[in-house]
């Protein structure tokens, strides 16, 4: 079953500290931007990020981008007055709270919890806030499937490469690029272990951002392999990425004709009018139920893509 969702193929990371990344971030094709109060902000700068947020969240133009706000961890003193402040000043329009470092599902109740609170206080529809949760240590990674189904609030489990390379001692210091003395993928299994929480609860699955931001070729390899896998989108810490993941986390139109080709086809022949088959030859290629499904993934992506489809099915004749 394709997971439906907000298009997040290109998730872009924006300073809460710099109003002038804030404008600016408005004007990019990013599918989400997400104000960062976090990482991308010093201790001391934090209580002025969050005002620069709540202004840009009530006064900026975010037309067609879905609007994110990353607080600071649970195990911060930052946290609370995060979310509160944040929720109370621009909870009207702001999509999603993330929540960085999320090592039990406890941590996400509580989150879930506060939102409550806020949403009935401030007369906000109840729920209507989502939740991202990144997974950036080996606590989050074991405990990623009660994560996934802690709130309905949960929208997206997100792989937070470098925070969790260090919480495992890997001997890298290269973010999201392969380690030439590994002879495979060091990522595989977190990337897979995450798409699976995700998936079994209905979830979308964001990668990481890839560090070497003026590499682009380097982020075009290492997004297609979380791409390949099944990802939704993945960060974008400078607008030269934003084209490459939207581009990476899209169907090729090849394959998003086809997938529409293969929906109107396998509609038509298990109709009445086509002699309710199960399964059909399509040119080449036999198609049925498991065909259908799969078509539907690709469909839905190009789709959510704002694609437009260059084919159409025609009944044979008689």
């Amino acid at each position: 079953m394709a997971v439906v969702g907000r298009p997040r193929r290109s998730c872009l990371a924006v300073p809460g500290s710099s109003v002038k990344m804030l404008g600016k971030a408005q004007g990019l094709p990013a599918d989400q931007v997400f104000l960062d109060l976090e990482d991308a902000v010093a201790p001391l700068a934090k209580p002025d990020a969050r005002k620069n947020i709540v202004a840009a969240l009530n006064e900026g133009d975010w037309a067609g981008k879905t609007r994110v706000v990353r607080v600071n961890d649970l195990t911060t003193p930052w946290t609370y007055r995060d979310v509160i402040d944040v929720v109370e000043g621009a909870g009207a329009n702001l999509d999603c709270v993330m929540l960085p470092k999320v090592q039990n599902a406890a941590q996400v109740q509580w989150l879930d919890m506060t939102l409550t609170q806020v949403e009935k206080t401030l007369g906000l529809g109840v729920g209507r806030i989502g939740i991202e949760a990144q997974i950036e240590n080996a606590a989050g990674l074991v405990n990623v499937d009660a994560i996934a189904a802690a709130s309905p609030r949960v929208e997206t489990i997100i792989f937070g490469p470098a925070d969790f390379m260090a919480s495992i001692n890997m001997k890298s210091l290269v973010v999201g690029a392969l380690i030439p003395d590994y002879p495979g993928d060091p990522y595989h299994y977190i990337l897979m272990r995450i798409l699976m929480a995700a998936r079994m609860h209905d979830k979308q699955a964001i990668d990481g951002p890839f560090l070497q931001i003026r590499d682009t070729d380097g982020f075009r390899e290492v997004a297609k392999r979380s791409a390949a896998l099944g990802f939704d989108g993945k960060w974008v810490l400078h607008p030269g990425q934003i084209e490459a993941a939207n581009e990476v986390y899209s169907p090729a139109q090849s394959d998003y004709d086809h997938a529409e080709l293969i929906l109107d086809a396998y509609q038509h022949y298990t109709s009445e009018a086509g002699g309710r088959l199960g399964a059909v030859m399509l040119g080449d290629e036999m198609i049925d139920e498991a065909s259908r499904k799969m078509a539907l993934v690709i469909a839905a992506k190009g789709r959510a893509a704002g694609m437009t489809r260059s084919s159409t099915f025609t009944p044979p004749a008689g």
